[in-house]
């Protein structure tokens, strides 16, 4: 199970685990688990129902995470504050549109990570009537495949600071052979069965996905967010799990690094 790779989540699992009157160990599944923290002022929502949210978007989600944090990975359409602590309500306000009564989904760095919990009683305390919390947060997500999004300045951190990064590109091989970005792998997610029956069996001398570390970072790009998206969830019921995805088009990316000096 894709899970046993991260020891933070092992470390997670000590935490009382709860979906409704069910403790972890009975709950249906971990995808449903919830912390079910003592005395919080909101509720929290587990993984399948923040997946059930995002697919329907009947919620908001919000990530409590500094700007940075967000850049380098986060949940597809959520919002990021990028504002102090006194200036976060207003910010979400603003994404609210001043409707206090919508629903809201805050998330941060997982169950060691107050950040949500802190900006979720702030809402509250302000009018906010429908907030929730997804305590589990960027750890669990990603670690259970949840798809992960990254933003052109933490892909640009990354080539500053990451030299051990792999970047595939999903797009078809004769739009790959055009041009892509340097050092950039090739796959896409009709390929991606094919190859990895290939690469298991020692049939290719360059692979395009590392098999000596399944914690190596891997930057999917491709056409459109549409197509890699293909490819990130693919990749999601593989072994590696620091897979992101960035959402834009290739040309908006290879502009952005280009004109960032890379």
């Amino acid at each position: 199970m894709r899970i046993m790779h991260l020891g933070l989540l092992a470390a997670t699992l000590a935490f009382p685990f709860a979906h409704g009157d069910r403790t972890f160990g009975q709950a249906a599944d971990i995808y449903s688990a919830t912390l079910m923290e003592p005395n919080a002022k909101t509720g929290e929502v587990s993984t399948e129902e923040l997946r059930r949210i995002l697919a329907d978007g009947s919620a908001i989600v919000i990530d409590a995470r500094p700007r940075a944090e967000f850049d380098a990975g986060h949940i597809p359409r959520a919002h990021v504050i990028d504002a102090p602590g006194d200036e976060q309500v207003a910010s979400v306000e603003r994404i609210a549109k001043g409707d206090k009564a919508a629903p809201l989904v805050v998330y941060c760095n997982g169950p060691y990570c107050q950040a949500s919990r802190r900006l979720a009683d702030r809402l509250v305390a302000s009018g906010f009537k429908n907030v929730r919390r997804y305590q589990l947060g960027m750890p669990v997500w990603r670690a259970l495949g949840g798809p992960t999004v990254i933003e052109l300045n933490g892909i640009v951190r990354i080539f500053k600071a990451d030299r051990t990064a792999v970047f595939v590109d999903a797009r078809a091989p004769e739009e790959f052979a055009r041009g892509s970005l340097p050092g950039a792998r090739n796959l896409t997610a009709e390929s991606l069965g094919g190859t990895l029956k290939q690469m298991m069996a020692g049939k290719l001398t360059d692979p395009p996905l590392p098999l000596d570390d399944f914690n190596r970072r891997i930057v999917l790009f491709g056409r459109d967010g549409a197509q890699v998206l293909g490819l990130a969830k693919a990749m999601s019921k593989r072994p590696w799990h620091n897979v992101m995805y960035f959402a834009g088009t290739f040309d908006e990316l290879a502009a952005g690094l280009q004109q960032k000096g890379h």
